[in-house]
């Protein structure tokens, strides 16, 4: 059984930078898995934002947050990270982390929820001024 903890999210001014943690725990280990985040705001769907695909090295991430969210993983930390830069009031979410049973992930499934096997419990982000 993998656990997934999510940390890091807090109140920040439009423009401000946060990085949310997502240690994975159980299992063989985070070198293992394919990592998403995933946020979802007051009244709306849960909505993908970014993957970490292990095996090939890929990242994804939605329109919405290209050039300002950026995945990154260490493996040893068993540690996936989001750093947000640029962070804007429609940014206001709760953010969860998903790990898939599998090294890779393919581009076509990533936004999915059902592709992932394990969630977090999720971290609040409040963008305001």
């Amino acid at each position: 059984q993998v656990q997934l903890v999510e940390s890091g999210g807090g109140l920040v001014q439009p423009g401000g930078s946060l990085r949310l943690s997502c240690e994975v725990s159980g299992g063989g280990g985070l070198f293992y898995l394919s990592v998403g985040w995933f946020r979802q705001a007051s009244g709306k769907e849960r909505e993908g934002v970014s993957c970490s695909s292990q095996s090939d090295g890929r990242q994804f991430y939605a329109d919405s947050v290209k050039g300002r969210f950026t995945v990154s993983r260490d493996n040893g930390r068993n540690t996936v990270y989001l750093q947000m830069n640029n962070l804007k009031p429609e940014d206001t979410a709760v953010y969860y982390c998903a790990a898939r049973n599998s090294p890779r992930m393919p581009e076509m499934f990533w936004k999915q929820t059902t592709e992932y096997n394990w969630w977090g419990r999720g971290t609040q982000v409040t963008v305001s001024s």
